[in-house]
């Protein structure tokens, strides 16, 4: 009986045992396969799924020639030629080929670098070609590896730099359309993804098999024309030269669809050594990065919005004192002496400021620039010509600049008159050069943009829509100032101007404030014009020159600088003469 009991204990016992025992092994495999699935699925996929990022190009950047387009921007194929120090062989050798094949491309202390035993990786040259990384493999150099990887290449050197950008080491655009138009530049990166074997051989069944090609990055189009970009240059820098000024930048504009045939800038730098450049302000296109006063070239702005609110004309008058009064400011003329009862016409072309402080005044009362006269300059300054605004530009680094609202405390009666002559506010050459397109146009203001359009995938050429317009003034205001203007030209400087043409423009010259003043020893001269036949406009071009304690001025330094490139794009654009 005992001995019985002592069987049935230890079937009991056993029993127990392999319960426990299974209830482990349950528990085990259900922490295994229910608790812990997702980490040893991932765990596995890192064995079984491999990955590869298929990097996309990016976009080339074009420039118009008449209508083909001519690459600006292209991408070159470089090697970096690295060495385990661990491995290498014969370090003389391989001293003496890099030296031979790479020349400057190669590091100066290749000895060294060599002799760091203690490392796995040393860059022994960078930038160098196909051809030469051939020649360096083809020696079968123990322990000598390569990286390949893209650069910007520039077929025409530093033209339009400023405009064009760069691309920095990281493989980011800087500055220019480079920087502004980097996600389109750049492209997506595609994927290649794949579930292989325990011999890493691909398997043809699979939901993880990605194939997700790389969408290369645009390859864009600039309106920038190739031949008009490399005379203006040439005609700036002339002009630099003739006049003893330091930095200089143009603009020139299709008034009849807002797109920029050009913008220069000096100093500049060549974006293909980038890193060499010492003053990042070299980098910066002041055509649309500097706000300042410009001058005398608002007076055709202030004419245009009295004109329209019908306060004057080109032949109505005014008594010119060559001073007048405004709160407890006088103002008077630079040019003095033309006194008594003159046209609006007659102060443009002498470029009086007590025209244009009357035409404020005629805004308000007809003797004081009251709020509505002032509410009406706003008006058409900053929301119709879009002065003080960003416009919009591709380029990256454009600024805003400053129009004062008359609700400004600061926006009152004398403030307002210095803005009908050009001082007062901060405007940029690309807002003033649009706002004046459209006084030569007909009466419509077009975003300015540098982008034509883009290539396809098969190399065509594919225009951008141009935005639709909007009219800040009538037609019939922007005739009388596309007249005018031409009167103001021609009073002086027909003589310069190819014969049989119809241009017209007016000069700026402008203070430059420091310390909170305005400097008795610098000003900037501008000059704002348009070019073409009787009865199209084709062109508007914007000369600004400056120099530190350099007295400058529009119609001596920046107008014979518009007169070069006018001259020059009327034969470019086989305009006809009349006659």
């Amino acid at each position: 009986m005992k001995l019985e009991l002592q069987k049935g204990s230890r079937s009991k016992v056993l029993a127990a045992i392999v319960i426990v025992t299974m209830a482990i092994f349950v528990i085990r495999l259900f922490y295994l396969q229910i608790i812990q699935h997702d980490y040893y699925v991932k765990e596995a996929n890192k064995e079984q799924i491999k990955q590869r990022t298929i990097p996309a190009k990016r976009g080339m950047i074009y420039a118009l020639d008449g209508q083909d387009a001519v690459p600006l921007v292209m991408n070159q194929m470089v090697y970096t030629v690295f060495a385990d120090p661990q491995t290498t062989k014969d370090d003389t050798k391989i001293i003496d080929i890099i030296k031979r094949v790479a020349g400057g491309n190669a590091r100066a202390d290749l000895q060294g670098l060599l002799s760091r035993k203690d490392s796995r990786y040393q860059i022994l040259a960078t930038k160098i070609t196909r051809v030469q990384a051939d020649k360096i493999k083809s020696e079968n150099l123990k322990g000598i590896g390569f990286h390949e990887e893209s650069q910007r290449v520039y077929p025409e050197g530093s033209l339009a730099a400023q405009t064009l950008g760069f691309v920095d080491y990281e493989g980011v655009g800087r500055y220019g359309v480079e920087g502004r138009l980097n996600d389109r530049l750049t492209g997506t990166d595609g994927l290649l993804q794949s579930v292989t074997d325990v011999s890493d051989v691909p398997l043809t069944i699979g939901n993880n098999n990605i194939n997700k090609p790389a969408v290369d990055g645009d390859n864009i189009v600039l309106s920038i024309d190739r031949n008009i970009q490399s005379h203006t240059e040439q005609a700036l820098a002339d002009g630099l030269k003739r006049t003893g000024a330091t930095r200089g930048s143009v603009i020139v504009m299709n008034p009849q669809n807002g797109q920029i045939m050009a913008m220069a800038n000096l100093p500049t730098f060549d974006p293909a050594k980038f890193n060499e450049v010492k003053d990042a302000a070299a980098f910066n296109n002041g055509v649309v990065s500097a706000p300042y006063e410009p001058g005398s070239d608002v007076k055709t702005l202030t004419m245009a919005t009295g004109i329209e609110k019908g306060v004057v004309s080109a032949d109505a008058t005014y008594n010119n004192t060559d001073h007048i009064q405004v709160d407890d400011k006088v103002i008077s003329n630079a040019t003095l002496g033309h006194t008594g009862i003159i046209t609006f016409q007659y102060a443009l072309n002498w470029s009086l400021n007590t025209g244009f402080v009357t035409v404020a005044e005629r805004l308000g009362d007809g003797n004081n620039i009251t709020r509505t006269a002032r509410d009406t300059m706003y008006d058409y300054f900053y929301n119709r010509f879009r002065l003080g605004q960003l416009t919009g530009v591709e380029v990256s680094g454009e600024a805003e600049g400053t129009i004062i609202p008359p609700t400004d405390v600061d926006g009152n009666a004398v403030r307002y008159s210095n803005m009908s002559f050009g001082q007062g506010l901060d405007v940029t050459m690309v807002q003033v050069s649009s706002a004046f397109s459209s006084l030569v146009n007909g009466g419509k203001y077009y975003k300015p943009t540098v982008v034509a359009g883009k290539l396809d995938t098969s190399g065509k050429f594919v225009a951008d829509k141009i935005a639709t317009p909007s009219n800040p003034i009538s037609d019939s205001t922007a005739s009388q100032m596309r007249e005018m203007t031409h009167t103001a030209r021609s009073t002086f400087y027909t003589s310069v101007d190819k014969a049989g043409y119809y241009t017209g423009g007016k000069t700026g010259t402008s203070q430059v404030i420091k310390n909170g003043e305005y400097s008795e020893d610098e000003t900037v001269g501008t000059y704002l014009g348009y070019g073409g036949s009787i009865d199209l406009s084709r062109y508007v071009i914007m000369v600004q020159v400056s120099g530190d304690h350099k007295a400058l001025q529009g119609a001596r330094d920046a107008l014979p600088i518009f007169t070069d490139i006018s001259n020059w794009m009327l034969d470019y654009l086989k305009i006809q003469p009349k006659g």
